[in-house]
C-alpha cells in the first residue's frame, strides 16, 4: 500500500464529537458498552458487563436476549409494511419484495418446523443455500429457538461441506436443489448427497426447490437412504405463524462460521448472541449513520461474515431495507449492480475493492450510464483498497459527493474495527486508509518485540476485548489461544500488517503471512500489488513468489490490463520501471504475464495459491470455489507459451 497524506475533506467537522466518544469509551469501557447494549431489547438485564479471563471474554453475563426478536418482533407493530428485502434473481424477471411482516411470519413458521423435527436450544443446523431470501429466514428461525446456525458458502465443495458438518455435528441441513450463476445451473443437491456419506450426525434435510425447470430430483437422497429430503414448502407452509422466541443467555453461541481452511483444518469461529448483536448493531449505526428511509445494498454473500453482520443481523436490527442479489456483478453485463442501484434507489453501496478493480477495467462511466443520484454513502470491505481504486470509486460511482467508508475487520472480530465513522462524525478522508479505530477499540501497530510503532510497518493488534470478539474456536479452546493470543501477551493478534501515520490513520498492508522473501528482504504481496495497480494501464494484479535457488523467491505478476492497451512488451517494461520507482529495485518483478481474467473465488477473492502452484509446477488442489475454470486454463496456457518463447 502506498501510504500517502492526501486528504479529501468532506463537511466542516473537526472530529471532536468522535474523539470525545472514543475517550469516553476508553475511560469507562464497561459503562460505554452497557449503553450500546441498551439499544437492544433484553428479556432480562445483565448482572455484569464483562468477565475477562484472558483470552476468553464473556459479555453481559446472565442477560437474556433473542436475535430474531430484536430483528423482527420489535419492528413489526410499527414497521411491518416496510420492505425488508428487495430480492433480485440473476434472471431480471425474478424479483421479490418482502416486508418485515412477511419476514416475521416466515421465520416463525420455519422455527416451528425446526421444533417439529426435534431441534432444541444448542443444537447445530448447517445452512447451505444460495443468495435467496430463505437463507436469512432460516438463520433467524434458528436464532428464534436458540439453535446455532452454521452457514456454509454455496460455492464450497461436497468435501468442504462434509468437513464443516462433521466438525459442528449438525443435526439438520437446510439447502436448495441449486441456483443460477452466469446463466448456468449450479446443482447443490449433488454436493449434499456426496457430503452425507461421511456425515453421521445429520438426521434431516430441508430442501428449497429453487430451480425453475424442476430438473433436480429433490425428494430422494443418493447419500444416505435413512435421511430423505423434506420439501421446504411441505414442512413450512402449514406451520403456525407464531413461535415464542427462546430466551438465550448472552454468551450462548448465535452461530459458527468456518474460515476457508485453505492452509489447514477449517476453524469454526464461534460468536456469542448478546455481545455480537450489540457490537454489530453499534458499528452499523456508527459507520453508515443509518436512516429510516435508507435502501442499503451490500454485495457480500451471506456465506461470509460480512453477509452475516451487514446483510442480515445489523440491518434488520435497525429495520433497514436491503437489496439482495443472487448473481455476479458482471452478468449479464458489467452494469448489473448499477442497474439495481438505479432500480431500487439505493442510498448506501458497500462492496469489495476486488469487485471495483474488475469494474474499472471496462472504462465505463457508470454515473453517465445510470442515475446514481440516490446514493449518499459508499463503503468497502474485504481487503485493503488501493488509493487509485478509492479515487475511481469516489469520482465515478460517487460523483465526488458520496463519502467512502473503508472498513477493516475479520471473521473473528464480528464486525468492523477500523473505519471512518460517518454516522457519528465524518473525518477527513485519505484515499486508501481505513481511518482510525472505532470507539471502544484499542488497536495499535507493534514491531516484532511488541513495541508500539508509528510511521513504519508492523503488526496490527488489539489490546482490549470488545463485545464482537469471538468466543472461541468450536471445540478447540487451545487452538484459539495459540492462533490469536500467543504472539503478543494479552493482545489479539490479527496477523495483518499495517502502518499508522502521523495523524493516527491506519493503512492496512495485507496478511503478515502473505510475504515474499526476496534476497533476504520481506515484501508484502499487497504492497507490490498496490504499486502495480497504481500504473495507469493496470486494472487488476496478482503477485506471487516463484522458488529461486539464489534469491529464495522471485516476484511473478499476473496482470489484467485495462481496455485499450495492446503492446504487452512495452507495457511490461513500463510496469517494471514503475515498480522500481515506487518500491525500489528489490521489488522489480522477474516476469509479468498478461491475462484476460484472474482466477477468483465466487466471493471475488483472487486465488493466488492457484497461480503459485502453476508457476512452481505444484498441485493446484481444490478449485470448487473457483468462479470460472477457464481462467486457470488461460493462465496455464499463457505461462507455458511464454516459457517456450523465453526458453
Amino acid at each position: 500500500m502506498l501510504v500517502g497524506s492526501t486528504k479529501i475533506t468532506k463537511g466542516t467537522s473537526d472530529g471532536r464529537m468522535l474523539m470525545d466518544m472514543r475517550e469516553r469509551a476508553a475511560r469507562d469501557p464497561n459503562r460505554f458498552w452497557a449503553e450500546q447494549a441498551s439499544l437492544l431489547e433484553w428479556f432480562r438485564s445483565w448482572d455484569e458487563v464483562l468477565y475477562w479471563n484472558p483470552p476468553f471474554a464473556k459479555w453481559f453475563i446472565n442477560g437474556l436476549i433473542n436475535a430474531s426478536y430484536n430483528a423482527l418482533d420489535r419492528h413489526t407493530p410499527s414497521k411491518g409494511d416496510k420492505v425488508a428485502i428487495y430480492w433480485q434473481g440473476e434472471d431480471d424477471d425474478e424479483r421479490r419484495s418482502i416486508t418485515y411482516r412477511d419476514m416475521h411470519r416466515e421465520v416463525n413458521r420455519v422455527a416451528n418446523a425446526l421444533k417439529g423435527l426435534g431441534l432444541r436450544k444448542g443444537d447445530r443446523v448447517t445452512i447451505y443455500m444460495p443468495m435467496v431470501p430463505e437463507l436469512p429466514i432460516a438463520m433467524l428461525a434458528c436464532s428464534r429457538i436458540g439453535v446455532i446456525h452454521s452457514v456454509v458458502f454455496s460455492g464450497f465443495s461436497a468435501g468442504a461441506l462434509a468437513d464443516r458438518l462433521n466438525d459442528s455435528r449438525s443435526r439438520l441441513i437446510i439447502t436448495a436443489d441449486g441456483y443460477y450463476r452466469r446463466g448456468k445451473v449450479i446443482n447443490l443437491k449433488d454436493n449434499v448427497d456426496s457430503a452425507l456419506n461421511a456425515c453421521k450426525s445429520v438426521e434431516h434435510i430441508i430442501i428449497l426447490k429453487r430451480l425453475i425447470d424442476g430438473s433436480s430430483n429433490a425428494s430422494s437422497s443418493k447419500g444416505r437412504s435413512d435421511v430423505p429430503y423434506i420439501d421446504w414448502h411441505d414442512i413450512v407452509d402449514d406451520q403456525d405463524a407464531n413461535c415464542e422466541p427462546e430466551m438465550v443467555e448472552s454468551n450462548e453461541p448465535l452461530f459458527i462460521l468456518y474460515t476457508s481452511g485453505t492452509t489447514g483444518k477449517p476453524k469454526g469461529i464461534v460468536h456469542s448472541t448478546g455481545g455480537y448483536l450489540t457490537y454489530a448493531n453499534a458499528t452499523f449505526r456508527w459507520i453508515f449513520g443509518i436512516r429510516d428511509e435508507d435502501v442499503y445494498f451490500c454485495t457480500a454473500d451471506i456465506g461470509w461474515v460480512t453477509g452475516h453482520s451487514y446483510v442480515v443481523y445489523a440491518p434488520m436490527l435497525n429495520a433497514t431495507t436491503i437489496i439482495m442479489y443472487e448473481g455476479t456483478p458482471d452478468y449479464p453485463s458489467v452494469h448489473r449492480w448499477f442497474e439495481l442501484i438505479e432500480r431500487y434507489k439505493a442510498t448506501i453501496f458497500y462492496t469489495t475493492p476486488t469487485a471495483l478493480r474488475m469494474l474499472m477495467r471496462y472504462n465505463i462511466e457508470y454515473a453517465k450510464a445510470h442515475n446514481l443520484s440516490s446514493l449518499r454513502l459508499l463503503g468497502t470491505v474485504g481487503e485493503p483498497i488501493n488509493p487509485e481504486v478509492w479515487l475511481w470509486y469516489y469520482k465515478v460511482v460517487g460523483e465526488e459527493r458520496c463519502p467512502i467508508v473503508d472498513t477493516w475487520w475479520q471473521t473473528e472480530t464480528g464486525a468492523a474495527m477500523i473505519a471512518n465513522a460517518a454516522g457519528i462524525e465524518l473525518l477527513p478522508m485519505k484515499p486508501g486508509s481505513a481511518s482510525i479505530p472505532l470507539p471502544g477499540i484499542d488497536a495499535v501497530v507493534v514491531d516484532d518485540d511488541g513495541n508500539e510503532v508509528r510511521g513504519e510497518k508492523g503488526y496490527l493488534i488489539v489490546k482490549r476485548p470488545w463485545p464482537g470478539l469471538m468466543l472461541t474456536i468450536w471445540g478447540d479452546d487451545e487452538r484459539y489461544k495459540q492462533v490469536y493470543w500467543s504472539r503478543f501477551s494479552n493482545a489479539y493478534y490479527s496477523a495483518d500488517y499495517a502502518i499508522v501515520d502521523e495523524d493516527g490513520y491506519f493503512w492496512l498492508l495485507g496478511r503478515a503471512d502473505e510475504v515474499l522473501k526476496v534476497a533476504g528482504h520481506r515484501l508484502g504481496t499487497m504492497e507490490v500489488e498496490s504499486a502495480i495497480v497504481a500504473h495507469q494501464a493496470v486494472a487488476e494484479a496478482a503477485v506471487i513468489g516463484k522458488a529461486d535457488a539464489i534469491k529464495g523467491e522471485g516476484i511473478v505478476v499476473f496482470v489484467v490490463p485495462k481496455q485499450g492497451y495492446a503492446d504487452y512488451n512495452e507495457l511490461r517494461v513500463s510496469i517494471m520501471k514503475h515498480v522500481e520507482n515506487t518500491l525500489g529495485p528489490i521489488a522489480r518483478p522477474e516476469q509479468i504475464y498478461f491475462v484476460g481474467k484472474l482466477p477468483k473465488t465466487r466471493s471475488g477473492k483472487i486465488m493466488r495459491r492457484v497461480l503459485k502452484a502453476i508457476v512452481n509446477n505444484a498441485q493446484i488442489g481444490d478449485t470448487t470455489t473457483l468462479e470460472d475454470e477457464a481462467s486457470i486454463d488461460e493462465v496455464r496456457r499463457i505461462y507455458e507459451e511464454f516459457k517456450k518463447v523465453t526458453g
